[in-house]
C-alpha cells in the first residue's frame, strides 16, 4: 500500500536593476528583461520553491539545509543541482512524484510567453510527463513588493506517492 504525502514550497527573490538587458531564471528558463534576480544562486524561485516542497513531502528540511547560503559552493549555481538532489531525496525514500503545481507571482516579466517551455524544462528535470507539471501566473494587483516590481515570489504544492509503512 501507498500513501499520499504533500509539500507546499515558497521562495522570494529581490529584483535589481539590470542595467543593460538582464537575464531572469526561472523554472530553468533564461527570460531576457531590464532586471535580474538576487541571490546567492542564480534566484530561481520556481525552482527552488520546488525543492522545498519536495524535501516537504519527505520532512527532509529546506533547500537552507541542504544548500546553505553561507557556503561558497552554491554561489551562482544553476539551481538544477539543488532540484536533482531533493529528487534524489524523494526517490531514496520510494517516492514517485505524481504532480508538481507551480504559482508565479509577480507583475513581469509575463509568463504566458514562458509556460509550455518551463513546463517542458520542469518536467525534463523531475523526470515526469509534461501533464504532471502545473505552470501558472498571477499578480498581486500592485500590491506589496511584488506589486511594486521588488521581487518576485513562487509558490509550490508537490504531490509525491511513498510506501505506506512510513
Amino acid at each position: 500500500a501507498r500513501r499520499t504525502a504533500v509539500g507546499l514550497g515558497f521562495d522570494v527573490h529581490e529584483l535589481i536593476p539590470a542595467g543593460d538587458l538582464g537575464i531572469i531564471r526561472l523554472g530553468g528558463v533564461d527570460i531576457e528583461s531590464a532586471h535580474k534576480l538576487h541571490g546567492h544562486s542564480d534566484a530561481d524561485v520556481v525552482l527552488h520553491a520546488i525543492v522545498d516542497a519536495l524535501l516537504g513531502t519527505v520532512a527532509e528540511g529546506d533547500i537552507g539545509s541542504h544548500f546553505p547560503p553561507t557556503d561558497e559552493r552554491w554561489k551562482g549555481a544553476n539551481s538544477q543541482i539543488f532540484l536533482e538532489e531533493a529528487r534524489a531525496r524523494v526517490l531514496a525514500h520510494g517516492g514517485i512524484i505524481e504532480h508538481v503545481d507551480i504559482t508565479i507571482i509577480g507583475e513581469r516579466p509575463k509568463i504566458s510567453p514562458y509556460r509550455e517551455i518551463m513546463r517542458v524544462t520542469i518536467a525534463h528535470l523531475l523526470h515526469l510527463p509534461i501533464a504532471r507539471v502545473s505552470v501558472k501566473a498571477t499578480t498581486t494587483e500592485k500590491l506589496g513588493f511584488t506589486g511594486r516590481e521588488e521581487g518576485l515570489a513562487a509558490q509550490v504544492v508537490a504531490t509525491v506517492s511513498l510506501p505506506g509503512d512510513l
